[in-house]
């Protein structure tokens, strides 16, 4: 697979390490999915890179503490692109730090988790940051679903993002999660925006929902982008299981590059 088609993907954390006991609504979603050493150690770039060399994955696009993701990106160029993780609460500085991050440091996108803010994607304090975003021409990508940290789930529903493409429709929007348990929700936004995509971070294929598993090979074929949220799962599993999927080859082109390229306006970084 890694041989036929480049990947690219679009959902990786930088996770500072965390003591155990000091951050339980983290560690809640790494204990569910077996990972809770990686929680309290923490991302370590360079395994990340080897990782990705062992599974053929060329590009990660990369949020978590800023600075230690524009450290990780310099340390290994071409192979890790930035998302700047924004902090709402302090709206200003969050759109300048927005422009300093893509304009100085070479970032690709916004990343917005809601729930971490208790605000749905409609709020009008994200409002500054999305008009900021498309404006630079960066991709804005938020969390949709259910929360595995221990946050309610509220913010999290797809129909939100109806109503963002619609007040930004010059804003390239990826929803990560694939919107699970609202997933039919999620495909129906995805189907009517042009400029709306689901990732499947942090779902592993076997277990995606029938109709999810529909669009992908049918109509949705141009709006799913792959993506793992490294470390939370790793590449050596979840490729294993796309493959399991036996995608058509250009619906698999797609999946793990054409529509990363599309969605995220790489077209100057993958060939």
């Amino acid at each position: 697979m890694a041989e036929s088609s480049p990947i690219i993907d679009v959902w990786t954390q930088f996770l500072t390490g965390t003591p155990p006991g000091v951050n339980p609504e983290g560690e809640n979603v790494f204990r569910n999915y077996g990972m809770l050493e990686v929680f309290h150690h923490g991302t370590d770039a360079a395994q990340m890179v080897e990782a990705m060399d062992r599974s053929g994955v060329r590009i990660a696009l990369m949020a978590g503490d800023n600075a230690a993701v524009a450290q990780a990106q310099n340390r290994f160029p071409g192979r890790i692109y930035g998302e700047y993780h924004a902090d709402p609460r302090h709206i200003m500085k969050a759109v300048r730090e927005l422009d300093h991050y893509v304009r100085s440091c070479g970032f690709v996108a916004l990343r917005i988790e809601p729930f971490m803010w208790r605000k749905a994607p409609t709020d009008r304090s994200y409002y500054p940051l999305y008009a900021k975003a498309a404006e630079l021409d960066v991709t804005f990508q938020t969390q949709v679903g259910h929360t595995g940290p221990l946050f309610p789930s509220e913010t999290g529903r797809p129909i939100y993002i109806d109503e963002v493409a619609l007040d930004f429709p010059e804003l390239r929007i990826v929803c990560g999660h694939i919107g699970w348990p609202w997933t039919e929700e999620m495909i129906a936004v995805a189907w009517k925006h042009r400029n709306v995509w689901i990732d499947t971070s942090a779902h592993v294929p076997k277990h995606y929902p029938s109709a999810f598993v529909h669009f992908l090979k049918t109509f949705g074929r141009d709006k799913v982008c792959f993506a793992t949220d490294y470390p939370l799962l790793q590449w050596e599993r979840v490729l294993k299981e796309v493959e399991a999927l036996e995608l058509p080859a250009e619906v698999t082109r797609r999946f793990l590059h054409d529509n990363a390229v599309k969605a995220f306006n790489l077209t100057h970084l993958s060939p």
